[in-house]
Formats: structure tokens, C-alpha cells, sequence
């Protein structure tokens, strides 16, 4: 896995504006895949968009040149006001121990991909998971959450167990399904707030590109209740947007 900072990776949130990204991060479709059972089975990417050292992503919803921000954040009048707390994820994350591994999962953190409701829920595998195919499920589940408030544990102290994520940013997409997701932020980038605070940086995050999340800048599911819809693939050939901030 590279490291995000040995490149200078970097999301910052302006205040009221877009997210503008440096440091080259590769940007990418991310399509959720259906599966037999009608929920989520696992994640495909989709080509890279064109390299750029830094660009801008619009977080108000609002921009008719989606994923990139077209300036609608100031003729809409944003408020893009950051809600969410500093305080590290285990802080805010309930405890499932289960037979051979543990789950920890923040609500707060959530933004209903549905991953772990495939087959029986990833709790219900952790319970069970002294059976390997049981627990190998629940690994599975966890691993696909994107924002990571889902997460799986080994029994004996030390780091959970994540997915070796390259540091990217995944536009979410449900192909059928009449919401957009959020963006789905890999492998430990920073994330710095508008007033210059630094959220805790973590393997797997969601960060709400629908403008009406209440826990900004993060994905809290509220594009599924607004129906969220970026028109996905019709600005993939377009260079990333560079606007006033």
C-alpha cells in the first residue's frame, strides 16, 4: 500500500465550498454490484479520470459538471457548515463480540452501503465466527464498508483488520437505483477541516457530495432519503474542474 503522505495527499474542506484535492490522487467511479439477494456484494472500478495534480469536488450537490464544483455552491448559498465531531472512531463506536473475532460499528459513521446485510448481517456472522466460512464472512462484510464504521477485530490486541486500500477517491454509484453515493476516500488520506484541524486519518471514510448530510463533512445516508443523483458518466471525459474557492 503507498503511503498517502509520502505524496502530499490531501482533501481540504473550504469553508461553504468544494473539497480541493492535492497531491495527484487518482479519482475513479466506484460501482456497487447487486447480488442475488438484493443487496450489495461487492465493489467495481471503474476507469481512472485524467491525472491531475489537484482539483476540485463539489460537496453542495448543487454543480452541473458533477463530481467536479462549477461555483453553484455561491448562487445556492451553501451552507456547508462542518458538524462532525474530531474525536477519534472507537470513541464513538458500539462493540459485537463474537466466537473468534470482534466488530466494532459507529452509526454515526454510516452511510448504508448495505454491505453487511448481504446473506445473514455481519454481526450475526461475528457471532458465529468461530466457524471459518462464518467469520470469513463477516471479514468480508466489514472490509466492503466504505466509510469504515464497520470493523472487524482479531481477538488478541492490535490493529484491525482493514483492507490494503491505494490511496484513491471512489465516486459511489448503484447502477439501477435511483441515488448517488458519497465519495468514497481510500487509503488513509488527510482530511483538513476549513478552520485547519485535521480529522482523525483513517484507511476507509465517506464524505457527503449531497450538501444535506448532518454530520459534514461526512456521508450520514442522507443522499438515499433526498434521492441524490449525480448523472454518473456523462462528465467522465471532462478535465477536473479548478473554480474559485
Amino acid at each position: 500500500m503507498k503511503n498517502p503522505r509520502d505524496k502530499a495527499f490531501r482533501i481540504k474542506v473550504t469553508e461553504n465550498g468544494p473539497y480541493t484535492v492535492t497531491g495527484g490522487v487518482p479519482l475513479a467511479q466506484d460501482e456497487v454490484i447487486i447480488g442475488s439477494d438484493g443487496e450489495p456484494e461487492k465493489w467495481k472500478k471503474c476507469p481512472d479520470y485524467p491525472s491531475e495534480e489537484s482539483y476540485s469536488l463539489c460537496r453542495c450537490g448543487a454543480s452541473q459538471n458533477k463530481p467536479f464544483c462549477d461555483g453553484s455552491h455561491f448562487s445556492t448559498g451553501f451552507d456547508g457548515t462542518e458538524t462532525a465531531a474530531k474525536a477519534g472512531y472507537l470513541g464513538r463506536a458500539d462493540k459485537t463480540i463474537g466466537e473468534d473475532l470482534d466488530l466494532t460499528w459507529s452509526e454515526e459513521l454510516c452511510a448504508e452501503a448495505r454491505f453487511c446485510h448481504a446473506g445473514e448481517e455481519a454481526w450475526a456472522y461475528a457471532e458465529k465466527s468461530g466457524d471459518p466460512d462464518a467469520r470469513r464472512k463477516a471479514v468480508e462484510q466489514a472490509c466492503a464498508c466504505p466509510s469504515g464504521s464497520l470493523i472487524a477485530w482479531n481477538k488478541k490486541p492490535g490493529p484491525p483488520i482493514e483492507p490494503g486500500l491505494d490511496p484513491s477517491i471512489g465516486l459511489v454509484e448503484t447502477p439501477g437505483l435511483e441515488t448517488s453515493g458519497p465519495l468514497r476516500i481510500k487509503g488513509g488520506i488527510p482530511i483538513e477541516s476549513a478552520s485547519g484541524d485535521e480529522y482523525e486519518v483513517r484507511n476507509r471514510v465517506t464524505l457527503c457530495r449531497c450538501g444535506q448530510s448532518k454530520n459534514k463533512p461526512f456521508c450520514d445516508s442522507t443522499h438515499i432519503s433526498v434521492g441524490f443523483k449525480t448523472g454518473a458518466g456523462t462528465h467522465h471525459d471532462q478535465p477536473h474542474g479548478r473554480v474559485r474557492k
